[in-house]
Formats: structure tokens, C-alpha cells, sequence
């Protein structure tokens, strides 16, 4: 069964051999088949996705939640990686000044997954988006070194800190096997398929992760190319899905799962994995839009109460401002509202004494604020 999913080929001679994996195009032969607890997991994600586009669908303001999903997500792919940052780190409202490389990485990542949404109007999912993505990803970061947006021109292999071809946990395709493997991989997400969209997106994931076509950043781009195929498949409108949060909790068990597919043949064990961290990962987001839209229907009527007409425009302004940045300082704030900034700290001030803005530590002479209850809500699991 192994050769269902590939085989090693030989390269080089002598003390330079070394063996690489050749991964076999998709769908798998013999083809998916699921047990009936697969088909349950099957079914269950779909109803969870169908329930998260329903809410996605209904939902005022849902673009300020999609923001932050956004970037949490963001966040939680590149912490995977072991990139050492938090959501404040990332929302704060000084990072201009304050980014150091890790930061700098999620930030990348957030403008990358911006760039896959608008650029997917104009194109299919395929390589050449795929490579852009990655010259946004990697731009002005650790690894541009490393050809941002082009697939890689040596090998590459996976390994702890210090690993060498003899000792590497995988070797991936060798660069011929490699850009064949992504053009196969390319006909496939673009070809018509009887298979379940959720079935070919976890093989798509896993046959990327196989492939690992760039010299850095495959996890973060094979992870973004879910999101971008379950809505390319209409299974998602938006990008309200954070599956980033379960892998990074089932870390071992997500690469232990993939290695088994090259090790066995077996895609069904992972196709199994990957459908519960999606109707695991949906049902949390439901959750945490249902707590959000909860929070803000409390504090909208917080900032009615006692209020005059002429007051309210701005705090209700202040407040759409801070779901979608929920650390705030009162300059970049007043710039972004368009008003004084003795109108944005009133403004500020009365949210404080309604319990909705907490003031964090000063900077220097910058008071920092933050949406608290917000934040409470999207630190989940982080």
C-alpha cells in the first residue's frame, strides 16, 4: 500500500546519496475510502461550516470579526512554526515602532492572506498565485533569502536544528520531482472531481506539505491554501475558519498523521484528522462570533445609556474603531475617526467609565487602552 502514496527515488552517489520521495499525483488509487465513523465526521463538518456560513451570512459588522480572524489565524499558523508572539503583540497599536521579527512574520502573514483574498477575484487557485502568496509572505522578513516567490532550485529537507540529508525526519522531492509533483497538484485543485470538497482539501494540504515546494514558509502558505480552497469550493465565503488553533493543539498528531500517509499509503487515517479539526475548528467559531455579537449588543446598549444624540456619533464610531483594533492610543485614534484629539480621549475616557476600554501600561507618555472583554474572547485557546 506504501506505493499508493509514492516512492523513494535515489540521488547522487557515494557518500553524497540520498534518497527523496516522489509523491503520487491525486486522488489516491485505490481510491478514499471512509468508515462510517469517517462519514460521520464527514457530515459534521459540513453542518458546522453550513452553521458558520449561515451566522457569516446574517451577522452585521461581520467584516470586523473577519478581521480578527484574520489575524488570529495568522498568529496561531505562524506559532506552528514557532514563531514567539502574541495577539497584543500583534494589535499593538505602536508596532510601526515595537515589531520585532516574529511579529514581523505574522504581520507578513496577515498581509499575505489579504493579498490571496483580493488576488483570488482575478485568479484560480493555482502555482502562480501560490508563489505570489509566498513573495508576500516572505517580503523584507527572515528567509527572504530564500527565493520569496519561487519554488525552490536545491533540496530541501525536514529536521530538527542542526539535521543533515542523512539524518533528516523527510526528504521531500527532488527539485525535477518537485515541479512536476506542483503542476499535477495544480491540475488536480482545478480539475472536476466526484470526491467531497472537505476530502480534497485535506488531501490538497497533505500533498503540499509532501511536495514542501519553497526552501521556507510551506507551512503557513499550505495552511492558507485550505482556507482559500473551501472557498473556492463555496464552502466558505469568508475567511471565518481558524483550523490553525486545533493543529497547533494536535501539533505531533498533525505531522504524525501526514507522515503516515508517505510512510503506509494510508490517507484515510489523516482525511480523518483533518475533517475533526474542521468541524472542531467551525463549532469554536461559531462560538466565539456568537460571544462577540453577544458582547456587542451589551455594550451598544452601555453607550445609549445616559448619552446625548451629539456624544453618541462619536462613541459609536470609537467603538466600531476599537472591535476592529482593540488596543488603542488616542493620536492614531483621532487620526482614524477624523476628529480632534481632545474628541477621541472624551471618547475614550467615557468608555472607560462605562467598563468597555481598560488603560493598559503607559509607553513612554502614550497611554495604551484596550477592548478587554473582546480580547478575553479571541485569546481562547492562544
Amino acid at each position: 500500500m506504501r506505493a499508493r502514496a509514492g516512492h523513494e527515488r535515489q540521488n547522487l552517489m557515494g557518500e553524497l546519496a540520498y534518497a527523496s520521495f516522489v509523491p503520487q499525483p491525486l486522488p489516491p488509487d485505490p481510491p478514499i475510502t471512509l468508515t462510517d465513523e469517517g462519514v460521520e465526521l464527514l457530515i459534521a463538518a459540513r453542518c458546522h461550516l453550513a452553521v458558520l456560513e449561515g451566522l457569516a451570512a446574517r451577522i452585521p459588522n461581520m467584516e470586523l470579526f473577519i478581521s480578527m480572524y484574520v489575524r488570529k489565524e495568522a498568529l496561531l499558523s505562524s506559532q506552528i512554526e514557532g514563531t514567539q508572539a502574541t495577539l497584543d503583540d500583534v494589535l499593538d497599536p505602536l508596532l510601526d515602532v515595537n515589531a520585532n521579527r516574529d511579529v514581523a512574520d505574522v504581520v507578513n502573514y496577515i498581509r499575505a492572506t489579504e493579498f490571496a483574498l483580493r488576488r483570488r477575484a482575478e485568479l484560480p487557485v493555482c502555482n502562480r498565485l501560490i508563489r505570489e502568496i509566498h513573495a508576500v509572505l516572505m517580503e523584507g522578513v527572515r528567509g527572504q533569502e530564500k527565493y520569496p516567490g519561487e519554488f525552490r532550485r536545491t533540496q530541501n529537507w525536514i529536521g530538527g536544528a542542526g539535521s543533515t540529508l542523512k539524518n533528516a525526519r523527510y526528504i521531500p522531492p527532488n527539485v525535477e520531482d518537485m515541479n512536476a509533483a506542483m503542476s499535477a497538484l495544480e491540475a488536480y485543485m482545478n480539475a472536476e472531481e466526484a470526491l467531497d470538497p472537505l476530502i480534497r482539501t485535506a488531501l490538497i494540504h497533505y500533498q503540499f506539505e509532501t511536495i514542501h515546494p519553497f526552501l521556507d514558509g510551506n507551512g503557513r502558505v499550505g495552511r492558507l491554501l485550505i482556507t482559500l480552497f473551501l472557498m473556492e469550493k463555496h464552502l466558505l465565503s469568508a475567511p471565518a475558519l481558524y483550523i490553525s488553533c486545533f493543529l497547533k493543539q494536535n501539533r505531533i498528531e498533525y505531522y504524525d498523521r501526514m507522515s503516515e500517509v508517505r510512510r503506509t499509503g494510508n490517507y484515510e487515517q489523516w482525511i480523518m484528522f483533518f475533517l475533526r479539526a474542521v468541524a472542531e475548528s467551525a463549532a469554536d467559531a461559531i462560538d466565539i462570533i456568537d460571544q462577540l455579537y453577544a458582547l456587542r449588543g451589551k455594550n451598544i446598549v452601555k453607550l445609549k445609556e445616559n448619552t446625548n444624540k451629539k456624544q453618541l456619533t462619536t462613541l459609536i464610531k470609537l467603538f466600531s474603531y476599537i472591535e476592529a483594533h482593540p488596543i488603542i492610543e488616542v493620536k492614531k485614534t483621532a487620526e482614524a475617526l477624523g476628529v480632534s484629539y481632545n474628541a477621541a480621549a472624551r471618547a475614550v475616557g467615557v468608555l472607560m467609565e462605562k467598563g468597555i476600554l481598560e488603560q493598559r501600561e503607559q509607553v513612554g507618555k502614550t497611554r495604551i487602552y484596550s477592548y478587554e472583554g473582546y480580547l478575553d474572547i479571541l485569546r481562547k485557546d492562544m
